[in-house]
């Protein structure tokens, strides 16, 4: 899939279905990520981040760029552009914002703007080690398409949640960046 392709598929006003979410009983603590697809011409890829091991929260999962939204933010395009410079030494300027998903409410109490840009190809990533471990690449085309998702169910106050699982070589994607993707999934191909 290439730039156009993806805006072409992006920008549209069709309804579009949105996977479920955790249904929080007061507002959730606002959070923005970054899903930063690096623009190679004739395809695009996306780059992920594997929180660092040491962590509290989430150790070592896959995850997007991003947190909580700060006092200093603006907006959450700009919380999404701010954590993926701490993160990962993404710079805005090389970051063309097209737009934003619907937000994600999570179990552990946040909602999650997810921000979509593109990222110029020209960047190299330089991990801050006391939030990040690696950062990596995985195909745009993989992580959109619907066969290559796993879901498993399960339970919590007498109600099903799905949990959702994207192999990707030997890593996992999952959980909220999972859900994410699949809903970018929904929004590209309806």
């Amino acid at each position: 899939m290439t730039r156009n392709e993806f805006l072409s598929q992006f920008h549209h006003l069709r309804q579009t279905y949105s996977e479920p979410d955790f249904p929080l009983r007061k507002t959730g603590r606002p959070a923005a990520v970054l899903i930063p697809l690096i623009d190679y011409g004739d395809s695009l890829q996306l780059l992920l981040t594997e929180r660092a091991h040491h962590l509290r929260h989430h150790p070592g999962q896959v995850s997007f760029p991003g947190g909580a939204v700060d006092e200093t933010d603006n907006s959450f395009f700009d919380a999404a552009l701010r954590e993926a410079q701490e993160e990962v030494g993404l710079p805005s300027n090389n970051v063309d914002v097209v737009g934003m998903l619907p937000k994600y409410r999570t179990i552990s109490g946040y909602e999650i703007a997810p921000v979509v840009g593109f990222v110029n190809p020209d960047f190299t990533p330089i991990i801050d080690k006391n939030e990040v471990e690696s950062a990596f690449e995985v195909p745009l085309s993989h992580v959109l398409d619907r066969k290559n998702h796993l879901v498993h169910t399960t339970h919590r106050d007498k109600k099903t949640f799905p949990i959702y699982f994207i192999p990707w070589k030997n890593r996992m994607i999952w959980g909220a960046t999972a859900a994410m993707l699949r809903n970018l999934s929904h929004h590209i191909h309806p």
